[in-house]
């Protein structure tokens, strides 16, 4: 074999160490002690990698955390109320147990807190308006 050869032969025995042994990991690749256990600002959506894009993570966190969060429960008062399915939420409290049909990610929507306004105060101008007759 020539000289560039017998060369690249020895390099890669070098690199590679013994046949039987494997070579140690440079120091920049090996683990440290101090490395991360979790997530820092990723979250929720860490199990995506680097899949669907940044943005679309971003939306999708948002979502996931309030999907996956504990909601204050209307008839028990406790923070008891997990979504069991889209829309279907159900308060987890041994009294209570109350089943609420909600929004899809969230307990309550915007159109639902407008509706419960509205409610509100036209219940109000119709109990004012019949006490003063």
């Amino acid at each position: 074999p020539t000289l560039f050869v017998c060369l690249a032969i020895l390099a890669q025995a070098e690199w590679y160490g013994p046949s039987n042994s494997r070579a140690p990991l440079p120091a920049s690749v090996q683990k440290s002690p101090a490395m991360a256990k979790h997530t820092k600002r990723v979250g929720i959506t860490g199990k995506y990698g680097t899949r669907y894009g940044a943005s679309l993570r971003k939306i999708s966190k948002k979502y996931e955390i309030q999907q996956h969060a504990k909601y204050m429960c209307t008839f028990c008062g406790k923070e008891t109320v997990k979504r069991l399915a889209g829309g279907i939420w159900q308060c987890k409290s041994k009294t209570c147990k109350k089943t609420i049909a909600g929004g899809c990610w969230l307990l309550t929507t915007g159109a639902a807190a407008t509706v419960k306004a509205t409610v509100a105060r036209l219940r109000k101008a119709q109990q004012g308006g019949s006490e003063s007759k």
